[in-house]
């Protein structure tokens, strides 16, 4: 911050890539008076109604991004593929970019991820890297079948993963074998997945909200319950440890989240399924449920601001995410998505409704533990509405079918 004798000038923010998590990084940085600038990928994207500078540009071309550079104080992300050797050339002319290409790499690169996971000792499936279908099939029968095959780089919502039940699968998955490595891993044996999710500063202040159930429908985060219902206090306190631990040795600012697969009765009880290195879908719950959401968090964070209070704000929150579905007036189905049920927030994305395109999320606050099923239905009847533009408890169906 540059400051005057009468007055202070307040940081520019610079995000590249204009999806939803910019956006709603927005109010937060208007709350604090900061100014908030996005690189979008169109002029259509979600964060572009939200934030009065956005100019559009690829994220990949290293002079869009020295242009968009100037004037700002912190580059922080949306996404994790800007090219690490883009940000490497920025730093090295003198821009502040939050986190830094040598952390960002571990979210960017699932081998890479994985070997500082096992240099660590925490908890890791069994995995290797695999270049032929004979490697493949080599480490399946060392492991047991079935494994799990994914791309390194580039998947994410159940893209770029592919279940190998055998050798003749791993034969028909050739064609995946392009002369890049891949990552097969031991498929987990898990009874639910969890999401640890943390925020460290450049100068080391961490903080870790508490650990939350995700539910995953087709490879998308459909549902998140925090805190996780009935997780011991030991494994919460081992995931925010190693979650926190992992921002600290890679030198992590911003949000981080850790996915997990919880393992009762095996080891720490959980295992380290993939990193993200900005506010992450399994922590929309904080915007509503905590004190401090994970969107102002990063913030605070990117700047090398003290950190807030992740204390929740009820006994449990439930997050429901809505897709593209039946409805195409998504503003039409308010007046009854709202009337039905007046405690739980809505968070639209401004996108156009596409078929399983992630369009809008709600959130509900309990203030008892017991509230949990309730709150789930509460959460599952307005997305529903949104969705289809119909009732489904009128309809008579079960809100939550198909998603437990």
């Amino acid at each position: 911050m540059v400051r005057y004798a009468n007055y202070v000038t307040f940081p520019v923010i610079g995000v590249v890539g204009g999806g939803q998590l910019a956006r709603m990084m927005a109010p937060c940085a208007v709350a604090l008076g900061f100014e908030l600038r996005v690189l979008a990928e169109a002029e259509d994207v979600s964060a572009v109604a939200a934030v009065a500078n956005a100019p559009v540009g690829d994220y990949k071309d290293l002079d869009t991004l020295r242009q968009f550079a100037q004037g700002l104080d912190v580059m922080t992300f949306d996404h994790e593929h800007v090219p690490t050797e883009h940000l490497q050339t920025l730093i090295a002319e003198g821009v502040n970019v939050q986190p830094q290409p040598d952390a960002l790499i571990h979210a960017q690169d699932k081998l890479i991820m994985r070997g500082v996971v096992e240099k660590l000792g925490l908890p890791n499936p069994a995995w290797a890297a695999v270049s032929t279908v004979e490697e493949l099939v080599a480490f399946g029968e060392q492991t047991g079948w079935p494994v799990v095959l994914k791309t390194p780089r580039g998947g994410y919502d159940g893209k770029g993963v592919r279940m190998i039940d055998d050798a003749g699968a791993a034969a028909a998955a050739a064609d995946w074998f392009t002369g890049t490595p891949l990552l097969a891993e031991d498929k987990v044996d898990f009874s639910r997945e969890l999401s640890a999710l943390v925020a460290r500063t450049p100068s080391g202040e961490a903080k870790a909200w508490p650990v939350a159930h995700t539910i995953q429908v087709d490879g998308v985060c459909d549902e998140v319950i925090a805190p996780a219902q009935e997780l011991s206090a030991e494994v919460a306190e081992a995931a925010q440890q190693a979650a926190l631990r992992l921002a600290q040795e890679l030198g992590v600012t911003g949000v981080m989240a850790a996915e997990l697969f919880e393992t009762p009765g095996q080891g720490q009880g959980f295992v380290i399924n993939e990193l993200a290195m900005r506010p992450h879908n399994t922590g929309h719950w904080t915007m509503d449920g905590c004190v401090t959401s994970q969107f102002e968090q990063h913030l605070r964070a990117v700047l090398d601001l003290p950190l807030g209070d992740t204390a929740a704000l009820g006994a449990v929150v439930v997050m429901k995410n809505y897709l593209g579905g039946a409805n195409t007036d998504l503003f039409g189905a308010y007046p009854q998505a709202l009337a039905a049920e007046p405690d739980v927030k809505v968070h639209g994305y401004g996108k156009s409704v596409r078929p399983g395109r992630k369009i809008g999320h709600v959130n509900v606050v309990g203030r008892h533990a017991s509230d949990v099923d309730v709150l789930r239905t509460k959460a599952a009847r307005v997305a529903a509405i949104i969705r289809d533009g119909a009732d489904p408890q009128r309809a008579g169906s079960d809100p939550q079918e198909g998603n437990l």
